[in-house]
Protein backbone atom coordinates (compact mmCIF):
# COMPACT_ATOMS: atom_id res chain seq x y z
CA UNK A 1 0.00 0.00 0.00
CA UNK A 2 1.13 3.41 -1.43
CA UNK A 3 1.49 5.92 1.63
CA UNK A 4 -0.61 9.52 0.29
CA UNK A 5 0.65 10.82 -2.90
CA UNK A 6 2.51 14.56 -2.91
CA UNK A 7 -0.57 15.41 -5.69
CA UNK A 8 -3.05 14.91 -3.78
CA UNK A 9 -5.64 17.69 -5.23
CA UNK A 10 -8.82 16.50 -2.88
CA UNK A 11 -9.45 15.64 0.82
CA UNK A 12 -12.87 13.53 1.36
CA UNK A 13 -14.23 14.24 5.35
CA UNK A 14 -16.96 12.11 6.12
CA UNK A 15 -18.72 10.63 9.28
CA UNK A 16 -19.63 7.77 10.67
CA UNK A 17 -22.27 6.53 13.10
CA UNK A 18 -22.47 2.64 13.44
CA UNK A 19 -25.39 0.53 15.96
CA UNK A 20 -22.50 -0.76 18.32
CA UNK A 21 -19.04 -1.06 19.06
CA UNK A 22 -16.46 -0.89 15.89
CA UNK A 23 -12.68 -0.59 15.19
CA UNK A 24 -10.55 1.56 12.89
CA UNK A 25 -10.15 -1.83 11.04
CA UNK A 26 -13.42 -2.28 10.83
CA UNK A 27 -14.17 0.48 9.09
CA UNK A 28 -11.21 0.35 6.02
CA UNK A 29 -12.44 -3.27 5.85
CA UNK A 30 -16.24 -2.25 5.23
CA UNK A 31 -15.05 0.64 3.09
CA UNK A 32 -12.61 -1.53 0.36
CA UNK A 33 -14.84 -4.73 0.84
CA UNK A 34 -18.39 -3.00 -0.04
CA UNK A 35 -16.95 -0.66 -2.86
CA UNK A 36 -15.06 -3.47 -4.74
CA UNK A 37 -17.04 -4.08 -7.98
CA UNK A 38 -19.08 -0.88 -7.36
CA UNK A 39 -18.03 1.38 -10.00
CA UNK A 40 -16.07 -0.92 -12.10
CA UNK A 41 -12.35 -1.44 -12.42
CA UNK A 42 -10.62 2.48 -13.01
CA UNK A 43 -12.32 3.54 -9.89
CA UNK A 44 -11.74 0.07 -7.94
CA UNK A 45 -10.28 1.42 -4.49
CA UNK A 46 -7.71 -1.16 -4.38
CA UNK A 47 -6.65 -0.85 -7.77
CA UNK A 48 -6.34 3.00 -7.20
CA UNK A 49 -4.07 3.17 -3.55
CA UNK A 50 -1.50 0.48 -5.87
CA UNK A 51 -1.13 3.12 -7.74
CA UNK A 52 -1.02 6.08 -5.46
CA UNK A 53 -4.79 8.13 -6.23
CA UNK A 54 -6.21 7.33 -3.62
CA UNK A 55 -3.68 8.12 -0.63
CA UNK A 56 -3.99 6.01 2.92
CA UNK A 57 -7.46 6.60 4.55
CA UNK A 58 -7.59 7.70 7.77
CA UNK A 59 -9.95 6.98 10.63
CA UNK A 60 -10.58 8.18 14.11
CA UNK A 61 -13.44 6.20 16.09
CA UNK A 62 -14.10 5.86 19.40
CA UNK A 63 -17.38 4.17 21.26
CA UNK A 64 -19.88 5.74 23.63
CA UNK A 65 -22.96 4.22 25.05
CA UNK A 66 -22.98 0.94 22.80
CA UNK A 67 -22.45 2.92 19.82
CA UNK A 68 -19.47 4.18 17.70
CA UNK A 69 -19.00 7.97 15.92
CA UNK A 70 -15.93 8.89 14.30
CA UNK A 71 -14.91 10.73 11.32
CA UNK A 72 -12.97 9.51 7.61
CA UNK A 73 -10.47 11.08 5.90
CA UNK A 74 -9.91 9.98 1.70
CA UNK A 75 -6.98 12.08 0.45
CA UNK A 76 -7.50 11.96 -3.46
CA UNK A 77 -5.64 12.92 -6.67
CA UNK A 78 -8.56 11.70 -9.05
CA UNK A 79 -10.31 14.57 -10.61
CA UNK A 80 -13.58 16.30 -9.18
CA UNK A 81 -15.96 14.08 -10.84
CA UNK A 82 -14.46 11.09 -9.89
CA UNK A 83 -13.55 12.41 -6.25
CA UNK A 84 -17.41 13.38 -6.02
CA UNK A 85 -18.01 9.84 -7.43
CA UNK A 86 -15.94 8.10 -4.62
CA UNK A 87 -17.74 10.06 -2.05
CA UNK A 88 -20.99 9.22 -2.93
CA UNK A 89 -19.92 5.36 -2.88
CA UNK A 90 -18.85 5.78 0.29
CA UNK A 91 -22.56 6.53 1.88
CA UNK A 92 -23.65 3.62 0.33
CA UNK A 93 -22.19 1.25 2.81
CA UNK A 94 -24.82 -0.20 5.55
CA UNK A 95 -22.44 -2.48 7.77
CA UNK A 96 -19.27 -2.25 9.70
CA UNK A 97 -18.21 -5.89 10.99
CA UNK A 98 -21.75 -6.87 12.47
CA UNK A 99 -22.89 -3.90 12.92
CA UNK A 100 -25.06 -1.67 11.02
CA UNK A 101 -23.93 1.81 10.10
CA UNK A 102 -24.10 5.14 8.24
CA UNK A 103 -21.54 7.50 6.94
CA UNK A 104 -22.57 10.56 5.59
CA UNK A 105 -19.62 12.77 3.50
CA UNK A 106 -19.50 16.33 5.47
CA UNK A 107 -17.39 18.24 2.90
CA UNK A 108 -14.54 17.85 -0.14
CA UNK A 109 -11.92 19.75 0.46
CA UNK A 110 -9.87 21.59 -2.32
CA UNK A 111 -6.24 20.83 -0.50
CA UNK A 112 -4.85 22.74 -3.54
CA UNK A 113 -6.83 25.85 -2.27
CA UNK A 114 -5.22 25.18 1.25
CA UNK A 115 -1.55 25.49 0.02
CA UNK A 116 -2.56 28.34 -2.74
CA UNK A 117 -3.67 30.87 0.71
CA UNK A 118 -0.14 29.61 2.28
CA UNK A 119 1.78 30.62 -0.64
CA UNK A 120 0.10 34.07 -0.42
CA UNK A 121 0.59 34.83 3.22
CA UNK A 122 4.22 33.58 2.90
CA UNK A 123 4.16 35.54 -0.60
CA UNK A 124 3.24 38.51 0.96
CA UNK A 125 6.27 37.91 3.98
CA UNK A 126 8.63 37.07 1.33
CA UNK A 127 7.36 40.74 -0.93
CA UNK A 128 8.59 42.63 1.86
CA UNK A 129 11.61 41.34 2.80
CA UNK A 130 12.63 41.28 -1.41
CA UNK A 131 11.91 44.51 -1.47
CA UNK A 132 14.47 45.76 0.87
CA UNK A 133 17.11 43.18 -0.93
CA UNK A 134 17.51 45.01 -4.18
CA UNK A 135 20.27 42.59 -5.81
CA UNK A 136 17.14 39.70 -5.55
CA UNK A 137 16.50 40.08 -9.30
CA UNK A 138 14.09 37.59 -10.57
CA UNK A 139 10.85 37.72 -12.66
CA UNK A 140 9.26 34.43 -12.23
CA UNK A 141 9.03 35.56 -8.10
CA UNK A 142 8.12 38.78 -9.31
CA UNK A 143 4.98 37.53 -11.05
CA UNK A 144 4.25 34.72 -8.94
CA UNK A 145 3.75 36.87 -6.19
CA UNK A 146 1.92 39.28 -8.47
CA UNK A 147 -0.31 36.24 -9.42
CA UNK A 148 -0.98 35.89 -5.48
CA UNK A 149 -1.89 39.65 -4.99
CA UNK A 150 -4.22 39.60 -7.44
CA UNK A 151 -5.87 36.28 -6.25
CA UNK A 152 -6.46 38.16 -2.99
CA UNK A 153 -8.28 40.80 -5.50
CA UNK A 154 -11.98 38.91 -5.35
CA UNK A 155 -14.88 40.70 -3.69
CA UNK A 156 -18.27 39.56 -2.92
CA UNK A 157 -20.97 41.23 -5.42
CA UNK A 158 -24.10 41.88 -5.21
CA UNK A 159 -26.89 40.87 -2.60
CA UNK A 160 -25.83 37.09 -3.03
CA UNK A 161 -22.39 37.85 -2.62
CA UNK A 162 -21.26 36.32 -5.82
CA UNK A 163 -17.49 35.90 -6.23
CA UNK A 164 -16.13 38.68 -8.30
CA UNK A 165 -13.22 40.85 -9.68
CA UNK A 166 -12.61 44.44 -8.72
CA UNK A 167 -13.92 45.63 -11.63
CA UNK A 168 -17.06 44.44 -12.46
CA UNK A 169 -18.65 48.14 -12.33
CA UNK A 170 -16.14 50.19 -13.81
CA UNK A 171 -16.55 47.70 -17.30
CA UNK A 172 -18.51 47.83 -20.04
CA UNK A 173 -18.26 44.55 -20.96
CA UNK A 174 -17.95 41.54 -18.14
CA UNK A 175 -17.62 37.86 -18.36
CA UNK A 176 -19.45 35.38 -16.38
CA UNK A 177 -17.92 32.00 -15.30
CA UNK A 178 -19.74 29.16 -12.94
CA UNK A 179 -17.58 29.58 -9.66
CA UNK A 180 -15.45 30.67 -7.02
CA UNK A 181 -11.99 29.33 -9.05
CA UNK A 182 -13.11 30.22 -12.41
CA UNK A 183 -12.86 34.07 -10.80
CA UNK A 184 -9.91 33.01 -9.03
CA UNK A 185 -8.00 31.47 -11.84
CA UNK A 186 -8.58 34.59 -14.27
CA UNK A 187 -7.90 36.91 -11.55
CA UNK A 188 -4.38 35.01 -11.17
CA UNK A 189 -3.99 36.30 -15.50
CA UNK A 190 -5.17 39.76 -14.69
CA UNK A 191 -8.63 39.43 -16.07
CA UNK A 192 -10.50 41.48 -13.34
CA UNK A 193 -14.26 42.24 -15.19
CA UNK A 194 -15.29 38.53 -13.57
CA UNK A 195 -18.34 37.33 -11.62
CA UNK A 196 -19.81 33.68 -11.17
CA UNK A 197 -23.05 32.43 -11.05
CA UNK A 198 -21.87 30.03 -7.95
CA UNK A 199 -24.80 27.54 -9.19
CA UNK A 200 -26.97 26.24 -11.30
CA UNK A 201 -29.80 28.84 -10.46
CA UNK A 202 -29.11 32.26 -12.30
CA UNK A 203 -28.66 34.80 -9.64
CA UNK A 204 -30.80 38.06 -9.82
CA UNK A 205 -27.50 40.26 -10.09
CA UNK A 206 -26.15 38.79 -12.57
CA UNK A 207 -29.45 39.13 -14.88
CA UNK A 208 -29.55 42.80 -14.18
CA UNK A 209 -26.23 43.12 -15.05
CA UNK A 210 -26.86 41.59 -18.05
CA UNK A 211 -29.24 44.56 -19.12
CA UNK A 212 -26.71 47.18 -19.01
CA UNK A 213 -23.11 45.34 -19.74
CA UNK A 214 -21.98 43.62 -22.97
CA UNK A 215 -22.02 40.12 -21.30
CA UNK A 216 -19.39 37.17 -22.09
CA UNK A 217 -20.50 33.27 -20.60
CA UNK A 218 -17.20 31.81 -19.81
CA UNK A 219 -18.10 27.80 -19.13
CA UNK A 220 -16.52 25.16 -19.08
CA UNK A 221 -16.16 22.57 -21.36
CA UNK A 222 -18.42 19.90 -20.11
CA UNK A 223 -22.05 18.75 -19.96
CA UNK A 224 -22.02 20.97 -16.83
CA UNK A 225 -21.04 24.38 -19.17
CA UNK A 226 -24.63 22.95 -21.31
CA UNK A 227 -26.86 23.69 -18.47
CA UNK A 228 -25.45 26.78 -17.08
CA UNK A 229 -25.58 28.31 -21.02
CA UNK A 230 -28.86 26.60 -21.52
CA UNK A 231 -30.25 28.78 -17.81
CA UNK A 232 -28.45 32.22 -19.07
CA UNK A 233 -29.75 31.97 -22.12
CA UNK A 234 -33.30 31.68 -21.32
CA UNK A 235 -33.21 34.73 -18.43
CA UNK A 236 -30.21 36.95 -18.91
CA UNK A 237 -29.13 39.13 -22.12
CA UNK A 238 -26.12 37.38 -23.11
CA UNK A 239 -23.99 38.96 -25.84
CA UNK A 240 -21.29 36.07 -26.49
CA UNK A 241 -20.19 32.68 -25.32
CA UNK A 242 -16.49 31.24 -24.94
CA UNK A 243 -15.66 27.64 -23.77
CA UNK A 244 -13.27 25.94 -22.36
CA UNK A 245 -11.67 23.17 -24.42
CA UNK A 246 -13.54 20.16 -24.17
CA UNK A 247 -13.47 18.38 -21.06
CA UNK A 248 -11.67 21.14 -19.53
CA UNK A 249 -12.91 23.62 -16.64
CA UNK A 250 -11.90 27.16 -17.03
CA UNK A 251 -10.66 27.14 -13.34
CA UNK A 252 -7.75 24.33 -14.80
CA UNK A 253 -7.16 26.70 -18.00
CA UNK A 254 -3.29 28.30 -18.48
CA UNK A 255 -3.38 32.17 -19.96
CA UNK A 256 -2.44 30.86 -23.60
CA UNK A 257 -5.61 28.69 -22.88
CA UNK A 258 -7.92 31.70 -21.49
CA UNK A 259 -6.71 34.16 -24.39
CA UNK A 260 -7.34 31.58 -26.84
CA UNK A 261 -10.71 30.64 -25.39
CA UNK A 262 -12.06 34.28 -25.09
CA UNK A 263 -10.69 35.25 -28.68
CA UNK A 264 -12.87 32.75 -30.21
CA UNK A 265 -15.98 33.81 -28.41
CA UNK A 266 -19.68 33.19 -30.44
CA UNK A 267 -22.10 35.54 -30.70
CA UNK A 268 -25.13 34.46 -28.59
CA UNK A 269 -26.85 34.19 -32.34
CA UNK A 270 -24.66 32.03 -33.58
CA UNK A 271 -25.20 29.74 -30.94
CA UNK A 272 -29.01 30.53 -30.70
CA UNK A 273 -29.41 29.35 -33.81
CA UNK A 274 -27.28 26.26 -33.99
CA UNK A 275 -29.73 25.33 -30.97
CA UNK A 276 -32.78 25.73 -33.13
CA UNK A 277 -31.30 23.90 -35.65
CA UNK A 278 -30.99 20.92 -33.47
CA UNK A 279 -34.28 21.34 -32.18
CA UNK A 280 -35.49 20.69 -35.87
CA UNK A 281 -33.70 18.18 -36.59
CA UNK A 282 -34.83 16.34 -33.46
CA UNK A 283 -38.40 17.71 -33.81
CA UNK A 284 -38.26 16.15 -37.73
CA UNK A 285 -36.34 12.89 -36.69
CA UNK A 286 -39.18 12.06 -34.24
CA UNK A 287 -41.81 13.03 -36.87
CA UNK A 288 -40.50 10.44 -39.53
CA UNK A 289 -40.04 7.92 -36.75
CA UNK A 290 -43.33 8.29 -35.73
CA UNK A 291 -44.63 8.14 -39.72
CA UNK A 292 -42.53 5.17 -40.14
CA UNK A 293 -43.74 3.68 -36.87
CA UNK A 294 -47.45 3.84 -38.33
CA UNK A 295 -46.92 2.78 -41.80
CA UNK A 296 -45.45 -0.35 -39.96
CA UNK A 297 -48.55 -0.75 -38.07
CA UNK A 298 -50.47 -0.55 -41.45
CA UNK A 299 -48.36 -2.66 -42.70
CA UNK A 300 -48.39 -5.44 -40.35
CA UNK A 301 -52.40 -5.09 -39.78
CA UNK A 302 -52.95 -5.61 -43.85
CA UNK A 303 -50.43 -8.66 -43.95
CA UNK A 304 -52.27 -10.16 -40.72
CA UNK A 305 -55.53 -10.52 -42.90
CA UNK A 306 -53.86 -11.91 -45.88
CA UNK A 307 -51.79 -14.44 -43.41
CA UNK A 308 -55.18 -15.59 -41.90
CA UNK A 309 -56.80 -15.68 -45.88
CA UNK A 310 -54.34 -18.00 -47.13
CA UNK A 311 -53.14 -19.92 -44.06
CA UNK A 312 -53.25 -24.00 -44.35
CA UNK A 313 -54.14 -23.65 -47.87
CA UNK A 314 -50.56 -23.65 -49.57
CA UNK A 315 -51.12 -20.51 -51.61
CA UNK A 316 -48.70 -17.42 -52.64
CA UNK A 317 -49.77 -13.79 -52.99
CA UNK A 318 -48.15 -10.67 -54.93
CA UNK A 319 -49.29 -7.89 -53.15
CA UNK A 320 -48.25 -3.97 -54.28
CA UNK A 321 -47.68 -1.16 -52.35
CA UNK A 322 -51.68 -0.70 -51.61
CA UNK A 323 -51.91 -3.94 -50.38
CA UNK A 324 -53.65 -5.09 -53.09
CA UNK A 325 -53.37 -8.93 -54.61
CA UNK A 326 -51.58 -8.44 -57.66
CA UNK A 327 -51.46 -12.81 -58.49
CA UNK A 328 -52.25 -15.46 -56.66
CA UNK A 329 -50.97 -18.96 -56.92
CA UNK A 330 -49.66 -22.43 -55.33
CA UNK A 331 -46.50 -22.36 -52.98
CA UNK A 332 -45.60 -24.60 -55.27
CA UNK A 333 -45.10 -22.87 -58.17
CA UNK A 334 -44.09 -19.66 -56.54
CA UNK A 335 -40.05 -20.10 -57.55
CA UNK A 336 -40.88 -20.83 -61.05
CA UNK A 337 -43.39 -17.84 -61.27
CA UNK A 338 -40.44 -15.48 -59.72
CA UNK A 339 -37.94 -16.65 -62.22
CA UNK A 340 -40.07 -16.69 -65.42
CA UNK A 341 -42.75 -14.00 -64.92
CA UNK A 342 -42.20 -10.16 -64.45
CA UNK A 343 -44.87 -9.27 -61.91
CA UNK A 344 -44.54 -6.14 -60.29
CA UNK A 345 -45.03 -6.35 -56.94
CA UNK A 346 -43.82 -4.90 -53.42
CA UNK A 347 -43.98 -8.31 -51.49
CA UNK A 348 -45.02 -11.78 -51.27
CA UNK A 349 -46.78 -13.84 -48.37
CA UNK A 350 -46.68 -17.23 -48.74
CA UNK A 351 -47.55 -20.25 -46.53
CA UNK A 352 -44.28 -21.87 -46.66
CA UNK A 353 -40.98 -22.10 -45.74
CA UNK A 354 -38.52 -19.10 -46.04
CA UNK A 355 -35.79 -20.37 -47.92
CA UNK A 356 -32.20 -18.63 -49.45
CA UNK A 357 -33.52 -19.42 -53.33
CA UNK A 358 -36.67 -17.85 -52.28
CA UNK A 359 -35.17 -15.00 -50.89
CA UNK A 360 -32.00 -14.43 -53.61
CA UNK A 361 -35.10 -14.65 -56.33
CA UNK A 362 -37.15 -12.20 -54.53
CA UNK A 363 -34.20 -9.43 -54.14
CA UNK A 364 -33.31 -9.87 -57.83
CA UNK A 365 -37.22 -9.17 -58.52
CA UNK A 366 -36.56 -6.05 -56.47
CA UNK A 367 -39.41 -7.41 -54.16
CA UNK A 368 -39.62 -5.13 -50.63
CA UNK A 369 -40.74 -7.62 -48.16
CA UNK A 370 -41.08 -11.42 -47.98
CA UNK A 371 -43.95 -12.88 -45.54
CA UNK A 372 -43.80 -17.07 -44.77
CA UNK A 373 -45.06 -19.17 -42.19
CA UNK A 374 -41.11 -19.45 -40.48
CA UNK A 375 -37.34 -18.97 -41.41
CA UNK A 376 -35.15 -21.81 -43.13
CA UNK A 377 -31.52 -21.85 -43.24
CA UNK A 378 -31.29 -18.72 -44.92
CA UNK A 379 -27.77 -17.44 -44.34
CA UNK A 380 -27.79 -13.93 -46.31
CA UNK A 381 -30.47 -10.96 -46.35
CA UNK A 382 -30.28 -8.57 -48.21
CA UNK A 383 -30.53 -5.10 -46.89
CA UNK A 384 -32.84 -4.30 -49.33
CA UNK A 385 -35.48 -7.06 -48.55
CA UNK A 386 -37.64 -7.41 -45.21
CA UNK A 387 -37.70 -11.06 -43.92
CA UNK A 388 -41.45 -11.30 -41.70
CA UNK A 389 -42.75 -14.61 -40.50
CA UNK A 390 -46.59 -15.57 -39.70
CA UNK A 391 -45.39 -15.43 -35.57
CA UNK A 392 -44.19 -11.89 -35.84
CA UNK A 393 -47.74 -11.04 -37.39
Amino acid sequence: MKAPSDTTKYLIHAEIVAEGVVERPDVVGAIFGQTEGLLGDDLDLRELQKTGRIGRIEVKIESKSGKSYGEIKVPSSLDKIETAILAAALETIERVGPCSAKIKVKKIEDVRASKRKKIIERAKEILKELFEEPEIESEKIVELVRQAVRSEEIIEYGEERLPAGPAIDESDAIIVVEGRADVLNLLKHGIKNVIAVNGTNVPKTIVELSKKKTVTAFLDGDRGGDLILKELLQVADIDYVARAPEGKGVEDLTQKEIIKALRNKVPVEQILSKMEKKVEEKETAEKEEKENKEEELDLIAALRKHKEEIEGKLLARFIDSDMNVVKEIPVRDLVKVLKTNNIKASGIIFDGVITQRVVDIAAKKNISYLVGVRLGSVVKIPTKLKIITFDEL
